[in-house]
């Protein structure tokens, strides 16, 4: 099982749009959940801030292993979420990835997750 926070940075100028990317993520959830299958992401969520001027999100999830890529995925709704993706995140910028210092998963939920995981 995989667990990341990663912060990305928001292009200047891309926070409308960065809204629109929401609100479709928003408005097709059924098929944006169909998508996490093949990737065996068990939990996906992404954050928004405003910090001092500057625009981030962050990405944080549960994962299980051999995933499929998000950039290998033929679902339109991945193709489409990848074009706001390269429309407003900085390349220039460095990515933070956040450390994990204590997990809380009960044991129940993570052999769930285990379950799920090894009939894909």
């Amino acid at each position: 099982m995989n667990i990341e926070l990663t912060r990305f940075r928001v292009k200047k100028g891309k926070s409308k749009l960065v809204d629109e990317w929401m609100k479709f993520l928003n408005d097709h959830m059924h098929e944006v959940l169909l998508t996490l299958e093949d990737e065996k992401m068990y939990v996906e969520t992404i954050f928004r801030e405003n910090l001092d001027g500057q625009e981030y999100l962050y990405w944080y999830s549960i994962q299980g292993d051999a995933g499929q890529d998000v950039e290998e995925s033929e679902h339109w709704v991945d193709k489409k979420h990848l074009e706001f993706w390269e429309e407003c995140i900085d390349p220039t910028f460095r990515t933070v990835d956040l450390n994990p210092e204590v997990v809380m998963i009960p044991k129940r939920v993570k052999e769930s997750f285990e379950t799920v995981g090894s009939r894909g």
